[in-house]
């Protein structure tokens, strides 16, 4: 079975609110097998739109993926960080 990743461009409007959600879904994360790559930290803008963080989860399967997002836990870790980031968030289904 094909892992899956959650590929997110993030642009950070309110560091507290960020740290909410994020101190929220992390634990929801790892429940649905999640495992961060890369997590804001160094990067280099090739192309297109500059965010100020990007972030790369690994699931076990796309389902995984895709069941943590519509998690209630999950989706209640979201309102913590209401107005503190607006981000483009997507799963992606990798190669094995």
């Amino acid at each position: 079975m094909a892992k899956a990743l959650w590929i997110a461009h993030v642009n950070v409007l309110n560091a507290d609110k960020l740290a909410a959600y994020a101190a929220a879904a992390t634990p929801v994360i790892a429940a649905f097998g999640g495992v961060f790559l890369a997590r804001g930290g160094a990067y280099e803008q090739l192309e297109g739109l500059e965010h100020t963080r990007n972030v790369v989860a690994q699931f076990p399967s796309l389902q995984a993926a895709h069941d943590c997002y519509y998690s209630e836990k999950y989706q209640a870790a979201i309102k913590l960080g209401e107005g503190g980031f607006q981000r483009s968030l997507m799963i992606v289904e990798s190669i094995d």
